[in-house]
């Protein structure tokens, strides 16, 4: 019943992409995030659905589009370079095979990200994308949180559908991103408009909000701890009654702590104990290694180099209680650990310059929000959402970057996702102010003479 489920829904989103050609993006965006094919026993296995939607979207918006006024965002450009640098150092990995296997998904989510901007060249479109994108997580994020609510959840125990752990099946990667659109989702709680804000979607709003938050306690993932640390500071930063704010916080700290299951709680108490925790210690061990073979190859090993690290690190553990407590150390050998860490994961396998282009790339997607953030603070009727969403695509980002330097997360298509959906917003709106020749930036002294616009992106 599962697979006909699938079937029969991919099927009648196809079917509408005929009359409504952009839809066929949507449906790539499911695909890509859902991974419904891991889902299904039989029927989607053996069908090539993803390439078959790409198809699709490409060719409607080439056959269909209005491209007046097409605008290309500079950080496409880069990706499109990191494109080219990954192609090369795949032909020159230092695991050709297993190398050919990531860029065999890695390219399709890069390409997409490329593309993506090209086809949101209006407000609805932009909501459609970040809607799908909303929804297709939480997919898994709602069966996580009941999951968590009914059994407690704990790591490694928490099923989230698959018995696998690719893509936003991972547990930290999931945290993360289950804390990076709860942003997003305050944003449509505010200022929908595809479901316009009445007392069911900020109802949804709030349960899939809670549902985020339940993510890091079933899956017992540190990172997903400090994803909300960091969202609850840069909540601050957007409430007008700060100090009400800070007390609800402390207050919600208080009833929720006795609450949260003792698997969690252990499992979070290894951040200040990160020498005594196997896990912690083999990723300082890797990311050492990772150091090292930069200086013998700056330009990186290619895709999936780590596989020839052989790592050896002290685990410091006390055994014993009060006065009889003694501390004990040993020695473990690994090898062929992941970097743990997008960070590391770029500089080990792209080298220097790759690692440069995505900081690059990264950096430049939150210097744009927090421009039109502020260029669109006190914009007309008609655009007072632009601000607010600017602010929530750069929330989102910064959580990201946040778990993304405990997972490796650093090809992520969900987060290629998020940066199209940043350079559509950014083109959208520089289409808008060439249109109407609005000056959101324009001082008061002189407004009365021609002011040139800023460059935008694209």
């Amino acid at each position: 019943m599962r697979d006909l489920a699938f079937v029969g829904f991919l099927a009648a989103l196809f079917a509408f992409g005929f009359r409504r050609p952009f839809l066929f993006v949507l449906a790539y965006a499911y695909i890509d995030i859902v991974s419904p094919q891991r889902l299904t026993y039989l029927l989607l296995n053996s069908v090539p659905i993803s390439a078959i939607a790409a198809a699709l979207a490409v060719g409607g918006w080439l056959l269909t589009d209005d491209k007046r006024g097409l605008r290309v965002a500079p950080r496409q450009l880069l990706l499109l370079l990191l494109l080219g640098w990954c192609w090369y150092t795949t032909l020159h990995a230092d695991f050709p095979v297993e190398a050919g296997y990531k860029w065999d998904w890695v390219w399709k989510a890069m390409a997409f990200a490329i593309f993506l901007p090209l086809t949101l060249r209006t407000r609805l479109r932009i909501e459609a994308l970040l809607l799908f994108m909303l929804l297709s997580a939480a997919s898994i994020i709602v069966v996580g949180g009941i999951k968590t609510l009914v059994t407690g959840g704990g790591y490694g125990e928490l099923n989230l559908m698959v018995s696998n752990n690719a893509g936003l099946y991972e547990s930290s990667t999931i945290s993360t991103v289950a804390i990076a659109i709860v942003p997003i989702l305050l944003w449509f709680a505010r200022h929908g408009t595809i479901f316009p804000p009445d007392w069911r979607v900020r109802t949804y709003c709030g349960a899939l909000g809670f549902a985020c938050l339940l993510i890091p306690v079933g899956t017992s993932a540190r990172t997903g701890l400090l994803c909300i640390a960091l969202l609850a500071v840069l909540m601050l930063r957007e409430v007008k009654r700060k100090l009400p704010y800070l007390a609800l916080l402390g207050v919600a700290g208080l009833v929720a702590v006795p609450l949260l299951p003792s698997a969690f709680t252990e499992r979070m108490e290894t951040i200040r104990t990160y020498q005594g925790d196997a896990s912690a210690s083999t990723r300082l061990a890797v990311w050492q290694w990772t150091l090292d073979y930069v200086q013998e190859h700056p330009m990186g090993g290619g895709f999936d180099a780590y596989l020839q690290n052989h790592i050896r690190y002290d685990t410091v553990a006390t055994v014993g209680a009060a006065n009889n407590a003694t501390v004990e150390r040993a020695l473990e050998v690994d090898k062929a650990r992941a970097y743990h860490s997008a960070y590391f994961e770029m500089l080990g396998e792209q080298g220097y310059f790759g690692l440069a282009l995505w900081l690059t790339i990264h950096l430049g997607g939150l210097f744009r929000m927090e421009l039109l953030r502020r260029r669109y603070a006190k914009a007309p009727t008609e655009l007072a959402w632009a601000a607010p969403l600017a602010t929530a695509l750069q929330h989102a980002h910064l959580i990201y970057l946040l778990g993304a330097a405990f997972v490796g997360i650093a090809f992520n298509p969900f987060v290629f996702m998020l940066l199209g959906a940043q350079m559509g917003l950014d083109t959208y709106l520089a289409r808008k102010r060439a249109e109407s020749h609005w000056r959101p930036m324009q001082r008061a002294r002189g407004a009365q003479a021609p002011v040139a616009l800023q460059p935008a992106e694209g």
